[in-house]
């Protein structure tokens, strides 16, 4: 038997033995995306497990944060500060919400336009769920309140 014809089953059984342990190109492809926060009280934790120390926690139903990786029953995500770190899945939801931005009050108006009628002004850091968006306007509910918003002046629109 050639040295060649030797290593061609040990190349084999390499090559497979990769393939069981490397990551689907496919695996990733659906972070990053959308959450609220569904806990009144989240932890996010350096990394992801128990052990790992609490860096922040969050006290805020329907915060809007960002999933950008994907480990077991973690979520590594970014909040509307930039801050990111691990927290458990179950206390996050697919349901979308957003955040207002900026230093001043923002319009909600009756329709998506910038001439449209003022319905009430949200303050920055008010979280509302959040609508469809179009012609750079979002459906933005507050409570009981509903309106559009300029897409520009909320965190959690668009893709991720």
């Amino acid at each position: 038997m050639s040295r060649a014809s030797r290593s061609a089953p040990i190349s084999c059984l390499l090559l497979a033995a990769l393939a069981l342990f490397a990551v689907p190109a496919h695996a990733e492809e659906d972070v990053p995306y959308w959450v609220s926060l569904r806990a009144d009280e989240a932890n996010m934790r350096v990394g992801p497990s128990e052990s790992y120390p609490i860096e922040w926690v969050y006290q805020r139903v329907g915060l809007p944060m960002k999933v950008v990786r994907k480990l077991s029953g973690w979520r590594l995500v970014e909040d509307p500060d930039g801050t990111r770190g691990w927290i458990v899945s179950r206390f996050l939801t697919l349901e979308r919400s957003a955040i207002v931005l900026g230093d001043e009050p923002v319009a909600i108006r009756a329709e998506p336009g910038a001439g449209a009628k003022l319905l009430w002004r949200a303050e920055p850091g008010v979280t509302g769920s959040l609508g469809d968006c179009k012609a750079g306007f979002c459906r933005f509910s507050v409570e009981d309140k509903s309106g559009w918003v300029a897409e520009k002046a909320l965190w959690g629109t668009g893709e991720p």
